[in-house]
C-alpha cells in the first residue's frame, strides 16, 4: 500500500494557504445511529433534552477533545482489508475500555477454569501444520467457563453470553482459543466493542441491573444497532441460560487460516461439541438458583471432576477455501455476526478435550489465567476480521492493569510448556533471570543469540495476502443484512424454543421504561419474523409493526435447535427421595442400578446422615431443590411431622390431608413443572398418585426394577418437553 492520496478524495489537492477552506459540513447521523433521548436520574426522559449536550459538548470527541466523526468503523485499507495501527482512536477507545473495571476483568469477571487434555486425531493434520493436531498428540489445556456481563459476586445463571476459553500448552508455545457459547458477535467491527459492553453493563448512575440485559441502555443499543439482532435472539434462546458449563457449546466466532506443510492455506471455524449434548435451565430454573446456589454452574463442573466424571467436548472445524473473496455460499467469512450453517459445511472432529483436574488455588488459576487471541502457534493464523483484529489489541493491553504489567505470561498458569527465549527484559512482576548482555537484534556481544528460526525450523511464517485499498472507514456490502440470519435461527428452532425465546423478548423489553425502545425492537423483531413479533408486541400491549426489509428466505438449519435427538446420561444427576422407614434395600438396589449406567444418585430424606443398609444421605428436605436435578425417583416419602399436617384442596377426591410431606411435594412439582423426568415406585409411586402427578415423562413400578430402565430413556432425552402438549 502506498502513502499516495486517493485521486478525488479529501487532501488529494493541497489546500491553498491564501483562501480560507470552508468549513467542513457535518452530515446528520445514519437511521441506525439515532442520538438516544437525554434520561433524568429516575429513568425517564430529561426535561430539558439539552442538559446532556450542555453538560459534555454537542460532538462525541477523543480524550483529547478532538471531535469524532465515525466511532463505528475502524480504519481499514479497504472496506475488507485489514484493521490498520495508524487508527489512532480505535486504539485510545480500546486502551480505556482495557483499563476502567479495577481490579477484576472488564468483561468475563465471574469465571471458574480446570485443567484437562486434548487429544487429536490427527484429521486436521492434512490442513495445519500445527503440532497440537499430530496423530494422537496430547496438548495439556486449562479452560476458563465465565459469563461476560457481572461482576465477580454475580450469579452464574444469569442470561448472558458464556465465554469458553482454552489455553493449549503446545510443544511450540501456547495457543489460546478464547471463544463464546453464542457462535456469533453482537457487533462487526471492534471498534463498537466499548460500545456495547457499556450498554450491557450496569446503568452507571445506579450500577443496576446486575449482569443482565433487560434494561434500557442494552435495547437501546441492539434496536439502533441492527447487526447484533442475530446475537440477541440467540441470547434470548435457551442457550443464554445453560444447564451447566459440561452441557454447554463453544465457538471460536471468527473465521481463522489454517495453514499445512507447504504454505497451502484454508479457512476454519471452531467449534466444541459437548459429548453429553447441548441442553439449557428453564426460565424460572435460572430465577430460582439466582438465590438458591449462585455458584451453581462452578459447583457443578468442580463437582464432577471431583467425582470422576470428567466433562469432554470434541473439537470440530467447518473447512472453507481460502478464496480472495472470503465467502462461502454468499456468506461474508469475515462477518462475525454471521455463522455458515452445519448442513452447508459439516463439523468435522479433530480431537477430544477431556477436563479432569480442578484448581489448586482458584486466584492463582482461575483469576490470573489470561488469554488473548492473537497467542497462535505455526500452522494456526489470523484473518482481515476486523472483530478480530481489535481483540489482538485489546486482550495484549488489558492484562498491563489487571496483572500490573507486562510479565504476566511468567505467572504460572500462564506460562509456556516450551523454552522462552525472548527479549523482554524487567518490568512489572519480572521472575525470570535473563542472561546475556545483548537482549537486541543483530548483535555480536552474544555471538548473535538467540538466532531466527526459518520455517523447516518451527518458525511462525505470517500468511503472504496482498493488502490495498484506500484508507477508510467503512463497512464492505456484504456486511449489510442484519436479518436474515436471525430468521434462519427462528424458524430452525422447534416450537417450544420458539416460545421461550418470545417470552424472553417479552421480559426483557418489558423492563425496560423508555416506550421508543420497545417500539425500536419490535420494529427489528418484525423484520425477523411477523408472528415472532406479534407475540412479543402482545406481551408488552403495544401494536406489532410491518416488515420493512426484504431478503431471501433461509433454509433452516435443525442443527441449531437443542430439542429432538438423545444423548449420553454419564453423570446426570438423579435426586432419590427416601424414607428412612421405608424400603431401604430397594433403594440399595435402585441406586446401584444408576451408578452402574453412569448416573449420579443422590439420596434425600427427612434427615442427614446414615439411614442404615450402608446408605447415607447426601441432601435433606431442608437443603434439596429440584433445580439441581435432572430427574426425580421417590422411592419413598416420610409423612410430616402431626402438627405439620395441613389439609389439602382435594378437587379430584383424594385425601382431605396430606400424607407426604410438603417439602417432598414442593421437589415434584417443581420437577413436573420444569418437564423433567419422574418415578416412583412402592410407597414413591402412592405419594405420586397422592400429589396427582401422572402423565407424560412419569413412570411407576413396584420396584426400583420396574422404573430404572424407563427413567434413564427419559433422561437421555434431558426433558419432557410433549407433557404440556407442546410439540417438538
Amino acid at each position: 500500500m502506498t502513502g499516495k492520496p486517493v485521486p478525488g478524495a479529501p487532501g488529494s489537492e493541497p489546500p491553498s494557504l491564501e483562501e480560507p477552506t470552508e468549513p467542513r459540513e457535518v452530515p446528520p447521523p445514519k437511521p441506525d445511529q439515532q442520538q438516544p433521548t437525554p434520561m433524568s436520574p429516575t429513568g425517564a426522559p430529561s426535561a430539558d433534552p439539552s442538559t446532556a449536550a450542555a453538560q459534555q459538548g454537542t460532538y462525541l470527541t477523543t480524550a483529547t477533545g478532538v471531535r469524532i466523526g465515525d466511532s463505528d468503523h475502524s480504519l481499514k485499507a479497504g472496506p475488507r482489508g485489514p484493521t490498520l495501527l495508524s487508527d489512532h482512536h480505535l486504539r485510545e477507545k480500546i486502551m480505556h475500555f482495557d483499563h476502567e473495571r479495577i481490579p477484576e476483568r472488564v468483561v468475563h469477571a465471574r469465571g471458574a477454569g480446570a485443567h484437562g487434555v486434548f487429544v487429536s486425531n490427527g484429521a486436521a493434520s492434512r490442513i495445519s501444520r500445527a503440532a497440537v493436531f499430530g496423530k494422537d498428540e496430547e496438548t495439556p489445556v486449562f479452560v476458563r467457563f465465565s459469563t461476560v456481563l457481572g461482576s465477580r459476586g454475580s450469579a452464574d445463571t444469569v442470561r448472558d453470553t458464556r465465554g469458553f476459553a482454552t489455553k493449549f500448552y503446545t510443544s511450540e508455545g501456547n495457543w489460546d482459543l478464547v471463544g463464546n457459547n453464542i457462535p456469533v458477535f453482537f457487533i462487526q467491527d471492534g471498534i463498537k466493542f466499548p460500545d456495547v459492553i457499556h450498554a450491557g453493563k450496569p446503568h452507571p448512575d445506579r450500577e443496576i441491573p446486575q449482569a443482565q440485559s433487560a434494561h434500557d441502555t442494552f435495547w437501546d443499543f441492539v434496536s439502533l444497532h441492527t447487526e447484533a439482532q442475530h446475537h440477541a435472539i440467540w441470547n434470548m434462546s435457551d442457550r443464554g441460560i445453560p444447564r451447566s458449563y459440561r452441557t454447554m457449546e463453544g465457538f471460536g466466532v471468527h473465521t481463522f487460516r489454517f495453514v499445512d506443510a507447504d504454505g497451502g492455506t484454508t479457512l476454519v471455524k471452531l467449534h466444541w461439541k459437548p459429548r453429553l449434548g447441548v441442553h439449557s435451565l428453564v426460565w424460572e430454573e435460572a430465577q430460582m438458583l439466582g438465590g438458591l446456589d449462585p455458584d451453581f454452574h462452578r459447583r457443578d463442573l468442580y463437582d464432577a471432576i471431583e467425582s470422576g466424571a470428567f466433562p469432554s467436548w470434541d473439537l470440530g472445524i467447518q473447512t472453507f477455501p481460502d478464496t480472495p473473496d472470503q465467502m462461502f455460499e454468499g456468506i461474508d467469512l469475515l462477518d462475525s455476526t454471521k455463522l455458515v450453517p452445519e448442513e452447508l459445511a459439516p463439523v468435522q472432529v479433530i480431537g477430544t478435550m477431556t477436563l479432569n483436574g480442578n484448581p489448586t488455588n482458584f486466584f492463582a488459576e482461575s483469576e490470573q489465567v489470561a488469554f488473548h487471541t492473537g497467542h497462535l502457534v505455526p500452522g494456526i493464523d489470523g484473518t482481515d476480521d476486523p472483530l478480530l483484529m481489535a481483540r489482538n489489541f485489546s486482550y495484549l493491553d488489558t492484562q498491563l492493569t489487571r496483572l500490573a504489567g507486562p510479565n504476566f505470561n511468567q505467572i504460572p498458569i500462564n506460562r509456556p510448556h516450551t523454552a522462552v527465549n525472548d527479549n523482554h527484559r524487567d518490568g512489572f512482576h519480572q521472575q525470570a533471570v535473563h542472561g546475556g548482555v545483548a537482549p537486541y537484534k543483530p548483535n555480536t556481544l552474544d555471538a548473535g543469540c538467540p538466532f531466527f528460526a526459518g520455517a523447516d525450523e518451527g518458525a511462525f511464517v505470517d500468511v503472504p495476502v496482498e493488502v490495498q485499498g484506500a484508507k477508510v472507514r467503512e463497512n464492505p456490502a456484504s456486511y449489510d443484512d442484519h436479518f436474515s440470519q436471525a430468521r434462519l435461527f427462528w424458524t430452525s428452532m422447534t416450537p417450544v424454543e420458539q416460545e421461550h425465546i418470545v417470552n424472553a423478548y417479552a421480559f426483557e423489553l418489558g423492563k425496560c421504561y423508555e416506550q421508543p425502545i420497545k417500539e425500536r425492537q419490535l420494529r427489528a423483531l418484525a423484520n425477523i419474523d411477523a408472528d415472532l413479533c406479534a407475540r412479543v408486541a402482545l406481551g408488552l400491549g403495544l401494536a406489532a409493526p410491518d416488515r420493512t426489509v426484504e431478503y431471501d428466505e433461509p433454509v433452516p438449519s435443525p442443527a441449531l435447535s437443542q430439542v429432538g435427538e438423545t444423548w449420553p446420561t454419564d453423570a446426570r444427576m438423579i435426586g432419590i427421595v427416601v424414607d428412612p422407614d421405608g424400603d431401604l434395600d430397594g433403594v440399595a438396589e435402585v441406586r446401584e442400578a444408576l451408578l452402574a449406567q453412569g448416573l449420579l444418585p443422590l439420596l434425600i430424606a427427612p434427615r442427614g446422615g446414615e439411614l442404615g443398609n450402608g446408605l447415607v444421605a447426601q441432601r435433606t428436605f431442608a437443603t434439596a431443590r429440584s433445580v439441581e436435578y435432572d430427574a426425580l425417583l421417590v422411592a419413598g416419602a416420610a409423612p410430616p411431622a402431626p402438627d405439620a399436617i395441613i389439609a389439602r384442596d382435594t378437587k379430584a377426591g383424594g385425601s382431605a390431608t396430606v400424607a407426604t410431606d410438603p417439602r417432598v411435594g414442593l421437589l415434584v412439582e417443581e420437577c413436573f413443572r420444569h418437564s423433567k423426568a419422574i418415578a416412583g415406585f412402592g410407597e414413591g409411586r402412592a405419594a405420586l398418585e397422592e400429589l396427582g402427578i401422572g402423565g407424560a415423562g412419569v413412570v411407576t413400578g413396584d420396584s426400583g426394577g420396574d422404573v430404572v430402565d424407563d427413567l434413564v430413556t427419559l433422561v437421555s432425552a434431558h426433558r419432557v418437553w410433549e407433557r404440556f402438549g407442546t410439540t417438538v
